[in-house]
């Protein structure tokens, strides 16, 4: 039975097709620096606090001077641009809530826009850290807060990745964020997830980074420096009343717009990035807890958290000191810099991916007037990108990932699988192998 699906589909063999690796993402990929993320890492530490409640008139000290320091980094890379990437700071002053935040303070994003060469094609593919850090007491803005890992390593990812595909030309959209506020409830996440939505920006995929340098857990010193996690909701949060009846009806509890752009990220990850195991978990975020792609979540866009495989506690929240012989505090020292350079070229590989391929096919649909045995899709070219095919994609009901794909270049296809016990999605892939995000197909009109 374990083989059943592929026999199966034995007569559509000759639709089949190896996919060749991109040669462009395969050179960024291996641009990916230790050394870079390693002084990234440095510079954020010296900063002493990053804490959003402390100084941002300081020209050495506190977040105002680290949110400067990653614009200057932004500006130096948008010179290999030509022109298309933006750099600029959101900011709005937050007044106290009570909670977090006990005085008036000017929150500020750091922002690089990487503009896409078509003007036609709306899509925007998001990668984001967030800047402040924290020791034990939430509200202490003065402490040594260094956030080597939380989150230093997921900002040093945003500013390598701005600096490496500064110089593409990705017919879609980039950008590169480092949320302030993290830590005082998403602030800063929350502040341009809801401007995005009042504009009526097309985010199609959020890769939110924070915590992925640290392969050791502290409770048993076991390290995992080969694994990196992906967080994706399961039901969408985001008009989940109006959604929720279809989603019962097909049975789509476990194939949302997040949930498939984390089986996007583990395929393209591991495709490109030698040693790394992508681990897809099956909720929003740890248990119980938060971050920053929630805001997006929220808003209705397809968003993810990527993070190492363990949590160390002893290096999180923690006051800097010594105790009973062991050193707790987020220190560099801790980084482990071959498996964050890992990790950080999995977010690169994935961004380009996404940017370079076409959008995704539109108006896909199941055909359901007759009752079969087989199943027959429908779609239509997608509005942006030249694709050469398209990608029919196959599972079982209680299969986690993709079991087969079937490629046509058709815009119909007929198989002998039934609705009732497989899952099936359709993409779009261009002449360079470059795949669209799977898109469940709808109800025939």
């Amino acid at each position: 039975m374990k083989y059943s699906l592929f026999l199966l589909l034995a007569p559509f063999v000759a639709f089949s097709q190896t996919r060749t690796k991109d040669n462009e993402i395969k050179k960024y990929v291996s641009e990916v620096s230790s050394d870079s993320l390693k002084s990234y890492i440095n510079k954020l530490v010296g900063f002493h606090t990053r804490h959003t409640l402390s100084s941002v008139d300081d020209k050495s000290q506190g977040i105002g001077a680290a949110r400067n320091w990653v614009l200057r980094k932004f500006k130096e890379y948008a010179g290999n641009s030509g022109g298309r990437m933006d750099v600029y700071l959101q900011q709005e002053d937050i007044q106290p809530d009570g909670k977090r935040v006990d005085k008036v303070t000017n929150l500020g994003n750091p922002v690089a826009f990487l503009k896409g060469t078509d003007p036609n094609d709306k899509r925007i593919f998001l990668i984001s850290a967030h800047l402040d850090s924290r020791v034990t007491d939430v509200m202490n803005r003065t402490s040594l807060a260094p956030g080597a890992n939380d989150d230093g390593s997921g900002v040093s990812a945003v500013i390598e990745a701005a600096r490496i595909l500064s110089r593409s030309s990705f017919p879609a959209s980039v950008i590169f964020v480092t949320f302030s506020g993290e830590e005082q409830s998403l602030l800063g996440s929350k502040l341009f997830a809801d401007k995005a939505q009042k504009e009526n920006l097309q985010i199609e995929a959020v890769l939110n980074n924070d915590m992925i340098g640290n392969p050791e857990e502290g409770e048993t010193g076991k390290i995992n420096n080969h694994t990196l996690r992906v967080f994706s909701e399961g039901m969408p949060y985001a008009e989940l009343d109006k959604k929720a009846m279809n989603i019962r009806n097909l049975g789509l509890e476990n194939d949302g717009y997040s949930r498939q752009l984390a089986r996007y990220i583990k395929e393209i990850a591991e495709e490109y990035v030698k040693g790394l195991e992508v681990k897809l978990i099956y909720r929003n975020d740890r248990f119980l807890r938060g971050g920053d792609h929630s805001s997006f979540v929220t808003q209705g866009y397809p968003s993810v958290r990527l993070t190492e495989y363990y949590e160390n506690y002893d290096r999180q929240h923690q006051d800097i000191r010594v105790e009973n012989g062991k050193q707790y505090g987020d220190l560099p020292q801790y980084i482990d810099y071959n498996y964050l350079k890992r990790n950080v070229a999995a977010n690169i590989a994935v961004l380009a991916s996404l940017a370079k391929a076409p959008s995704k096919p539109e108006q896909v649909e199941v055909q359901v007037k007759e009752l079969t045995n087989s199943t027959t899709l429908q779609w239509k070219n997608p509005k942006s990108g030249s694709p050469v095919g398209y990608y029919v994609l196959v599972r079982e009901t209680d299969s986690s990932l993709w079991q087969k794909k079937i490629f046509t270049k058709e815009l119909y296809i007929k198989i002998p699988l039934s609705k009732d016990n497989y899952i099936f999605a359709v993409q779009a892939v261009n002449q360079n192998g470059n795949l669209s995000v799977p898109v469940i197909p709808a109800i025939a009109r």
